[in-house]
């Protein structure tokens, strides 16, 4: 199963990692990272915790990545539970860390996905203003989110398409997608997305499968679908790391090659802060480590 035959990196990738909780996280990422920045992704994200929880440790992680990588960084910011002046403080503290470009997010409440939403009454309502304010202040690079199956707290598909225009038209660069397994809805998805009126990138967020059992409890939280063949895919091999791991690789590989057949060409991996399985998944495209999009063109010319 390769991407192509050549070899040659067309496609553009880029990682999800989270801060650590302790000392033993930490080494944790930190050796996923040093481990996946040989893929040259084109930039990777750090996460901020429910209610703006790891703000401080984003903000930590955040500079050892600009100041010990080469890797282009970019934040998670929220405005859940704080007055636009406050996250108007976080931002400057990142942009005199060097960071210029910001996941834009509204965030979970405080209780966590699920738990009941309230806009602080001095802050930003929601992401849509909250991109407003940030290309008030600066030049960042923003990225957004976007839900294939729709925010669990969107009262339908239409609603939740309107919120990410309106994150576009306040200037947001391109979307990074909830993670989905079911390519056809997708596309029919992004078939809605352009017809209106969104133009900007909408990048497919992947999740390669380290445990299903966890995956389903975290889908069904964030209302993603887990498609049937799935289970068949993983069944039996609960007591078969090796084996279980060969299949999660062969089916974010599979995904992300149906997705370049259907025209798609950058891909937002969450990566778990583990590296063997998103490694599996790339050399299983046919990717070669420190290769670039760029690299690969000059090759071929």
């Amino acid at each position: 199963m390769t991407l192509n035959t050549s070899g040659r990196r067309d496609i553009g990738i880029s990682f999800e990692f989270f801060p650590p909780k302790s000392e033993e996280m930490e080494g944790q990422l930190w050796k996923a990272v040093s481990e996946l920045q040989d893929w040259n992704p084109d930039f990777v994200s750090v996460t901020y915790g429910a209610g703006g929880t790891t703000k401080a440790p984003t903000l930590t992680a955040v500079t050892r990545f600009l100041n010990e990588t080469p890797l282009a960084t970019a934040s998670h910011l929220t405005c859940v539970g704080a007055t636009k002046e406050e996250t108007h403080q976080v931002i400057d503290n990142f942009r005199k860390a060097g960071v210029k470009h910001f996941v834009a997010l509204r965030g979970d409440a405080s209780g966590g996905a699920g738990a009941p939403y309230q806009p602080h009454p001095g802050g930003y309502a929601n992401a849509s203003e909250l991109v407003a304010g940030l290309r008030e202040i600066g030049d960042f690079e923003i990225s957004v989110s976007a839900y294939p199956e729709k925010h669990p707290e969107s009262k339908d598909v239409t609603a939740d398409i309107d919120m990410l225009k309106r994150k576009a038209d306040n200037g947001a660069n391109r979307a990074l997608t909830q993670f989905f397994f079911d390519n056809d809805n997708f596309e029919r998805y992004l078939e809605k997305v352009r017809a209106a009126g969104v133009t900007m990138p909408i990048v497919p967020g992947i999740m390669p499968i380290l445990n299903l059992t966890q995956l389903k409890r975290f889908a069904g939280a964030c209302g993603t679908v887990i498609p049937a063949f799935l289970d068949e895919r993983f069944a039996g091999l609960d007591d078969k790391p090796e084996e279980r791991a060969k299949v999660a690789a062969d089916v974010a590989a599979e995904q992300i090659e149906d997705l370049v057949a259907r025209g798609l060409h950058e891909f937002h991996l969450y990566t778990m802060n583990r590296s063997p399985l998103v490694s599996a998944v790339l050399t299983n495209l046919g990717l070669r480590r420190g290769e670039t999009k760029a690299t690969a063109a000059g090759a071929a010319a």
